[in-house]
């Protein structure tokens, strides 16, 4: 017997047909559609909230840090789930004790704001417990913020 693969490729091809007419309608009432965009980072500040403490529900966002201020990471996990340690790329933040006493499988990390710049802070863990003779996945957490360090 074939298998068929017009199942999911027809609804691959209904899903793009439905995105493509997602947008913002525009407020002139003329009913043209545009699509939204977000301010990036380094072009408005308004972009960023002022956080110093974040954690695993934080990713995926930009947060505001003035010079002199520290911001501290803790990602709960497990044993079973650890979290990778937290990795850093761009410049304005320097590493510093976090001051706290950590689980096995958490990720936990303060920063200090020594410059001006931008960092973005990056983790990851397993989707999935894993388990020897247990059925498991391959699948990955991924955690990833933006720290926009500024002078005050």
């Amino acid at each position: 017997m074939r298998r068929s693969i017009l199942g999911p490729s027809l609804a691959v091809a209904t899903l793009a047909l439905a995105l493509t007419g997602c947008g913002n309608k525009s407020d002139s009432g003329s009913g043209t559609v545009s699509p939204s965009s977000s301010p990036t980072p380094s072009k408005s500040r308004a972009a960023c909230t002022a956080k110093e403490s974040l954690a695993a529900t934080d990713t995926n966002g930009t947060f505001c840090l003035a010079t002199g201020k520290t911001v501290r990471i803790l990602l709960d996990g497990t044993t079973t789930r650890p979290w990778a340690p937290v990795k850093t790329v761009g410049s304005g933040l320097k590493a510093t004790n976090s001051g706290i006493l950590i689980r096995p499988g958490d990720a936990s990390n303060a920063y200090e704001a020594v410059s001006a710049g931008t960092v973005k802070l990056t983790s990851s863990r397993p989707l999935c417990a894993t388990a020897p003779h247990k059925i498991s996945c391959k699948g990955i957490q991924e955690w990833s913020v933006t720290v926009v360090v500024s002078k005050p």
